[in-house]
């Protein structure tokens, strides 16, 4: 169980609404300075804060307008594991895309954090010019 006192699904959405809207250093306050974070453009991972800011201002100013939101949450001796639903305009139509995160925190703060889902139609359409 998470070793803090908030209420997960409050933190996952406070979370989550930080990936919409091109505001890097509002999602940067909900990891730790030894944040490790991986996903499937980064599969060896980034360390800490400084490394994470450079792909959070690159990945947000891409895709200003897509939109997370938490499924299901599953609590962890560490975290919790997040099952999400992405939305991100193509061209006027919504790609769909669901993922997990499995997330570690420490001091109410994202410590370790994990995203795994298919992104091969996200890169069809990015090589065909829809994003």
């Amino acid at each position: 169980m998470v070793d803090t006192d908030i209420d997960v699904r409050t933190f996952c959405d406070r979370w989550l609404s930080t990936w919409t809207g091109n505001k890097p250093e509002d999602l940067l306050e909900f990891y730790t300075e030894d944040t490790f974070y991986l996903d499937p453009a980064y599969p060896a991972g980034l360390n800490g804060r400084e490394e994470l800011s450079k792909y959070f201002e690159k990945l947000l100013n891409r895709n200003p307008d897509w939109k997370w939101e938490a499924v299901e949450i599953f609590n962890t001796e560490k975290g919790f594991t997040l099952k999400w639903k992405a939305t991100i305009p193509v061209k006027g139509t919504p790609l769909v895309l669901y993922g997990l995160d499995i997330v570690e925190m420490r001091a109410e703060q994202i410590s370790r954090n994990e995203v795994y889902f298919d992104r091969v139609k996200w890169l069809e359409l990015m090589k065909a010019g829809g994003l």
